[in-house]
This record gives structure tokens, C-alpha cells and sequence, in this order.
């Protein structure tokens, strides 16, 4: 019945604080030469900003004040405001756009109603038309405390005033209760679940997804290795498969969606016209299989692993924005308590094995517990993949 909040926040967050006016976060950020954003996921909310290493004060004095002050500025009718933007954003990247309610679907199906991944990080519209302002403050004072926020400062900085820079402008931001861990249930597929959603679409869409080990456990990494070999580039089997030698797909993707308390690993195709998803789930659990039956060849895997390397030491090369270095730095701290984690998370990809990558597959992506969606065009059921036998409807 709150869900929504996190993400609603990060659109309240820009609407002023005690000593910021609507609308100057951003006019004085860009004025120094700097420049911000936000993003929602599953298990945090995170803020950036980069800006020249002269303008950091500025930065400091931003964050502190929306910190410390935020409910000072905010008022029922700047919740009303961003509820409402935030209601026209789930139409535009959900309701209203092509294939676009099938991850809420998903998530919908493969976790049990009380558990915080079974809803969208947007929220419903239910619940974001009954949250009320008290309802808004209360969210703020729980969760936006500096006991259950970190701060990560990278770049062209002196560390000694950096830290005087901090004390100075967020000392006087007191310190919240103590925020429980979050125990959610057990999650665990003992049957196949299988969906068909109709939609304003062209082309069929077939969505595999499975309950794999949360980010940084043994697995997590094998997974990421796995969705490489199955549809990392058009040498990868799914691809050079499905969609040159047999023509019977669009795209093809796979990958593992990692998070704290479980992941998702999914794969996604899109049929062509003429066929069926139910030909494109044959081929492509043809192909599961083989992993299964038969370790990849030590060249393939290592193909994989230099691919993720060099996406892992390309973000290390951009000290701020998504992916780079201080977010990598927060990230870490977050998930783990060592923000100096980099060595460690490499190193889960070069020590894997080929052998590795056919027991993860053996032991996740079981036949007897995964979602499987067909989103088809409207009056056009027949194109959805059939049930199997132990399927569930």
C-alpha cells in the first residue's frame, strides 16, 4: 500500500528546500559548470552531481540543505505536482508503451505479493494517488537520515578540506532512528508460470525470466558469464542462432538483473513476422540445454569474461555520472561496507571456470520454475508460446 515512495521522492527532491528556492538545485549547479541527476532501483535511491573540483562547496551546501531542510519547503501541492508527473511517467514508460508493462508482470509473478521486488520501484497508481503529505513526511524523516545515506566525493579534491568541507555543511543534520533491515520472505518457484498479455504491438515478444543468487553471491557472477555466451553480441549462441542461421527473431538479449535480495536473469526475444513465440522457445531451450549438458569451451568463456572487463575498466575511466568511479565507490559501500570492492568484484569473473557455467545453469535455470510471458499483438493469442506439460497457466 506505499509503494512508489522512493521514487516519488526523487522527483520531490528537486522542488527546493529551506534555502534553495524551486527550480535553482539545477540553475546554480549549471551556472558553476556542473550538472545532476537521479535514478531509482530496487534497493537504493542515488543523487549525483558533477561539477569543476572549485564549485564543490557549492555542491556540499545543495545536498545538505535539501538534507536537512527538505520539509521546511515542501508542501501538499508540490506532492500533488510531482504525484502527478510521476502517474504521466508510468503511462509514458509503462502503460502506454509497447511491451512496456511485461517487467511489471514479471516481477509481479516471480516474487510473492509481500516481498519488495514483486512491485515496480514507480509504484502503482493506487497507492501513489492515496499517499498522503503526512504519509510523504513521514517516508523523509524514516529514511532520508545521514545514518542510512552515503556520501561519496571523487575527483581532482584535497581530502583534508574535502572532509572539513563535509563537517562544515552537514554537521548540523541530525541523526535519525536507526532503519530495520529489510527480512523479506523466502522466494522460491516450484512450478513453471506462463502468461499471455495482448498489446498495441507489431511483433510477438517472449520473456524468460528466472529467481537467481543475489549481486555480489556465489553465482551472480557465473550468470552475468551466461547470459554473455547465450546473447553477448551476434557471435553468441541465441543470436547467431535465432537470428541468422534460422531467421526466426528480431533481437535476442539475456541478461542477470542483479540485486541485494535476489536477482533475475531473463531472456528476451522478439519473433519476426510469420512466427511464433513457441518456435522461438524451442530453439531457445534447445540451446539452455546444451549449456547444460556441456561446459562451454574454455575460448568462449574467456571470450565472455575480456567483454566484461573491458566494460568494467571503461566506467572506471569516468570519475563521476552512472557507473563511474564514485558511483562504483558508493555502490560498493552500499552493498558490502568496503567501498574499495573493485579487485574483489573482477576477480569473481577471471577466477570462473567452464565448469562453473554449466553447474549455474543446471542448478538456476530449471525447466520447473521460471515465468514465461508471450506479449502478443491484440487478437492475436494463438502467436503465444503453448503450455507445457507441469506448466501453470
Amino acid at each position: 500500500g506505499r509503494t512508489g515512495f522512493a521514487h516519488l521522492f526523487e522527483h520531490i527532491m528537486f522542488e527546493g528546500s529551506g534555502h534553495v528556492p524551486v527550480g535553482m538545485f539545477d540553475e546554480w549547479l549549471e551556472s558553476a559548470g556542473g550538472e545532476n541527476n537521479a535514478s531509482t532501483s530496487s534497493d537504493r535511491t542515488n543523487y549525483w552531481e558533477n561539477i569543476p573540483s572549485n564549485a564543490l562547496e557549492l555542491a556540499l551546501f545543495l545536498e545538505s540543505d535539501r538534507a536537512g531542510y527538505l520539509i521546511d519547503a515542501m508542501t501538499p501541492a508540490k506532492v500533488d505536482a510531482q504525484r502527478d508527473v510521476v502517474k504521466n511517467e508510468r503511462r509514458e514508460s509503462y502503460e502506454n508503451q509497447p511491451y512496456g508493462m511485461a517487467s511489471i508482470v514479471i516481477d509481479s509473478n516471480l516474487y510473492p505479493p509481500d516481498h519488495p521486488y514483486s512491485w515496480s520501484t514507480i509504484g502503482s497508481m493506487e497507492d501513489l494517488s492515496a499517499a498522503s503529505y503526512d504519509d510523504v513526511v513521514e517516508f523523509f524523516k524514516k529514511y532520508y537520515v545521514p545514518n542510512n545515506a552515503s556520501l561519496v566525493i571523487a575527483g581532482d579534491i584535497d581530502p583534508a578540506k574535502t572532509k572539513s568541507l563535509v563537517e562544515k555543511w552537514f554537521s548540523d543534520v541530525p541523526r535519525g532512528k536507526d532503519v530495520p533491515p529489510s527480512s523479506p520472505p523466502v522466494v522460491y518457484l516450484s512450478r513453471e508460470k506462463r502468461i499471455t498479455l495482448e498489446d498495441k504491438v507489431q511483433l510477438p515478444r517472449l520473456y524468460l525470466s528466472w529467481i537467481t543468487p543475489p549481486h555480489l553471491s556465489p553465482g551472480d557472477a557465473e550468470l552475468d558469464i551466461l547470459a554473455s555466451i547465450l546473447a553477448g553480441g551476434k557471435n553468441s549462441r541465441l543470436f547467431k542462432r535465432l537470428v541468422y542461421d534460422l531467421q526466426i527473431a528480431q533481437d535476442i538479449s539475456a541478461y542477470q538483473e542483479s540485486a541485494s535480495l535476489s536477482s533475475k536473469f531473463s531472456i528476451v526475444s522478439t519473433a519476426r513476422s510469420g512466427h511464433t513465440l513457441g518456435e522461438l522457445e524451442s530453439a531457445i531451450r534447445e540451446e539452455i540445454q546444451k549449456v547444460k549438458d556441456e561446459p562451454p569451451a574454455p575460448r568462449e568463456l574467456q571470450r565472455a569474461v575480456n567483454g566484461y572487463e573491458a566494460t568494467f575498466l571503461d566506467r572506471l575511466e569516468r570519475v563521476g555520472g552512472f557507473g563511474g568511479k564514485a558511483d562504483q565507490l558508493n555502490s560498493y559501500y552500499t552493498a558490502t561496507g568496503n567501498p574499495d570492492y573493485f579487485n574483489e568484484d573482477l576477480s569473481r569473473y577471471k577466477a570462473l571456470s567452464p565448469n562453473d557455467i554449466r553447474s549455474i545453469a543446471r542448478t538456476y535455470l530449471r525447466d520447473d520454475g521460471d515465468v514465461v510471458l508471450s506479449v502478443v499483438p491484440e487478437g492475436k493469442k494463438e502467436l503465444a508460446a503453448p503450455s507445457r506439460a507441469g506448466g501453470m497457466k
